[in-house]
Parts: C-alpha cells; sequence; structure tokens
C-alpha cells in the first residue's frame, strides 16, 4: 500500500514539473536550428473582415473604432464589424456614429454571449480573411498585414498575434500576469515553429473565413473554432510581428475569475473536439494540446492528490517527502499572508508569486468542478475595473 502511494504522490508531482518546465524544454529541444517562419510567407491583401465584439464597452469602443480606422491595411480590402451582445451602456450610439466611414454594427438582442454573436456576424460576411478582436485591444498598425502574410501559405487555417500588456508596472497582479504571458508568448512560439500553436487570442486571431463552423453556445471561440480548423488538416501559426496592445484585469480578484470561466468553458470545447487529441489525425499536435491544455488544466488535481500523497508520508517518516510538504506549507501560508493583505496589488514579488499560482488552481478546480456538473458561463463582461 505504502509503495502505490509513492508512486501516485511522485505521478502526481511530476505531471506539474513536466507541464510547466519539461514540456517548454522538449519544444526548445525539438525546435532547435528551425527557422522562425516553417511555412511560405508572402506580401498578400485579401479582403479582410475585422469583427470587434462587445458587451457595454462605452468607455473603451471609440478608441478601438479610431485605431481600427487607421490601420494600414487597404482600406477598400478591410470591413469593420461591431458585434455587440445586447450593450445598454451606449456603445451602440458610439458605434452607428462611425456608420459613414464603412463601420458595420451588427446587434444580437438577449444577451446570448460571443460566440453567438460571432456566429451571427459571420453568416453576414463574405471576406476572404476574418480577423477577431476585443474591444480594448489596440493594433499596431500593421498588425493585419503581419496576420495576413501567413496566409499565403495554402496549410495555414489560422494566425495568431501577440496580444501585449501595456500595464506590467503598475501593480502585483498585472506584474504577475505580463511574466506569465510572456511564459505563454514563448511556448506559442515553439508550438508554432514544431507544428501548430495551440488556440487562439481573442484578443487577435485570424482564419481563413470559410474554415468557420457554426459553434455551440458554451463554446469558448478562440479555442474551438482553431481545433475544428487543425481537425480539418491545416495549420496554425503564431505571428509574433503582428501585435495588440491591452491592459491586465489590474486585479487579482478578476484575473483570476476570468482564469475560471476560461478553464470552465475549455475543457467543455476540447472533448467537443477531440479528434484533436488523437496523434493518427493530427501527428504531434496531439502531444501540445494534450501537455499545453488539457494536463495544465488538470494541474489542480494532480497538485492536490500530490500534496495530500506527501503530508502522508512525510508522517510516515519519509524525509523526501517531508521536505515537500515543508515547501507544501511554506507555499500555503505565503498564498494565505497574500490573501489576508488589504492591498493585493502592494504584494512582494514573494508573496505574489505563490499568491498567484496557488489562487489560480484553485479556481481552476472551481472551473473544472462546474464543467463536470454541466454548468458553463456563456455571457462574459469585461475583467476591467469598472466593468461588471
Amino acid at each position: 500500500m505504502i509503495t502505490l502511494l509513492i508512486l501516485v504522490t511522485l505521478v502526481c508531482l511530476l505531471v506539474p514539473a513536466y507541464v510547466y518546465a519539461g514540456y517548454p524544454c522538449a519544444l526548445w529541444l525539438l525546435t532547435l536550428g528551425r527557422t522562425g517562419a516553417t511555412h511560405r510567407v508572402w506580401e498578400t491583401h485579401p479582403h479582410v473582415a475585422l469583427i470587434i465584439s462587445c458587451y457595454n464597452e462605452a468607455p473603451v469602443i471609440r478608441d478601438k473604432l479610431e485605431n481600427a480606422l487607421k490601420l494600414d491595411y487597404p482600406k477598400d480590402k478591410l470591413t469593420i464589424v461591431v458585434v455587440s451582445d445586447g450593450s445598454d451602456d451606449g456603445t451602440d450610439d458610439i458605434v452607428q456614429e462611425y456608420a459613414l466611414v464603412g463601420v458595420k454594427l451588427i446587434r444580437q438582442e438577449g444577451r446570448l454571449g460571443k460566440t453567438m454573436g460571432l456566429n451571427l456576424a459571420m453568416e453576414q460576411l463574405s471576406s476572404d480573411v476574418t480577423v477577431f478582436s476585443d474591444a480594448n485591444a489596440l493594433y499596431a498598425p500593421d498588425a493585419i498585414s503581419k496576420l495576413v502574410r501567413n496566409f499565403a501559405d495554402e496549410q495555414v487555417g489560422y494566425v495568431v498575434g501577440a496580444a501585449l500588456y501595456t500595464d506590467q508596472g503598475s501593480g502585483a497582479s498585472a506584474h504577475n500576469e505580463n511574466l506569465y504571458w510572456r511564459y505563454e508568448l514563448a511556448i506559442k512560439a515553439m508550438e508554432s515553429r514544431l507544428h501548430s500553436v495551440v488556440g487562439g487570442d481573442g484578443a487577435i486571431y485570424a482564419i481563413r473565413s470559410h474554415l468557420w463552423q457554426p459553434l455551440d453556445q458554451k463554446d469558448i471561440n478562440d479555442f474551438v473554432n482553431p481545433l475544428q480548423i487543425i481537425a480539418k488538416g491545416y495549420r496554425g501559426i503564431f505571428e509574433p510581428e503582428a501585435r495588440c496592445y491591452e491592459e491586465t484585469a489590474g486585479d487579482f480578484g478578476r484575473e483570476i475569475a476570468r482564469k475560471e470561466r476560461i478553464v470552465n468553458r475549455s475543457i467543455r470545447g476540447l472533448m467537443r473536439v477531440k479528434a484533436t487529441m488523437n496523434p493518427l489525425r493530427v501527428g504531434i499536435f496531439a502531444w501540445e494540446v494534450i501537455s499545453h491544455k488539457l494536463l495544465r488544466w488538470l494541474i489542480p488535481l494532480f497538485l492536490l492528490i500530490g500534496a495530500v500523497g506527501s503530508l502522508l508520508l512525510a508522517l510516515a517518516g519519509y524525509g523526501f517527502f517531508q521536505l515537500v510538504a515543508a515547501g507544501v506549507l511554506l507555499l500555503l501560508a505565503l498564498a494565505g499572508a497574500g490573501h489576508l493583505a488589504t492591498d493585493k496589488n502592494a504584494l512582494p514579488v514573494w508573496i505574489s508569486v505563490p499568491y498567484y499560482f496557488v489562487m489560480v488552481n484553485l479556481y481552476s478546480l472551481r472551473g473544472i468542478a462546474k464543467a463536470v456538473r454541466g454548468e458553463t458561463q456563456v455571457t462574459w463582461s469585461s475583467a476591467r475595473p469598472g466593468q461588471d
């Protein structure tokens, strides 16, 4: 019995280590010597529809539209569309001010969620390429040009840009989220060189429009849609030079709650496109999606089992597990200190990192539990301060 407990505990401790460190190291080894572009890239100007999803974005929608109108992509090849999911704060009125310069408003009544809004919009568009964006993501002038040049390769089905944060120095929450995101961008770049970047980014990603297929209301579009494209035999490319800029949630609570929603919807979405976990269908991409997504979402379960096992083995006198148990208790103590702090954005890094790590995993566990119970959040609100 003790042998089995040791084996299970070790496996549960090693899986998080593999996901956070082993997987990126393996990607690095597998992509050594590969050039940045593993596909054909050429300057091209297909007709593009830029879809901006929003719900009650009056504070930022004007800046977003001004930004979109200043993009250096040919004006006769770019259609700007705003999909409003029943906004009631004046967002639609602001968008309609731009009708004379070609901005199209599609209003969805009844607050049905972002995914249903995109289904509605895609029914009405006939562009070669569709770029999906959020209202708070401001694009670099050449962002769309950098995205679409990758579609010169017929095997490329979707392209993901680099969303960068502008407020990484404004507090502990923003600092931690920025560090995590830079780590993610490095992984995306290596995945792209090996086969395909796993998933899109709601702030900036593009697809060949004919590859869109209507999504279920509970699907998270920037994850399920790219997986569907992979299942059809196409690749997904990360384009680091296609940049947009946005702010983090700026608050630990909002950022952690956002991750709960993402895990809750994504784990269900992956089960809808299970073919992408079959190496006989998609090759090495199956390893990528299992390592980067499925195992990462399940890390809270592995950590919980590993921690309990370590405590039991520590009490049984096993020296190695006594060290592990001590580390777990220290981590929880630091996270507890962060939780009790009044101003969490002023936390020193040695407390904010443990707090961020523990809370993200706890809320991810909540997201998994809700998914198992069949609970999925289909509507969304901005995670920015002041937005509900």
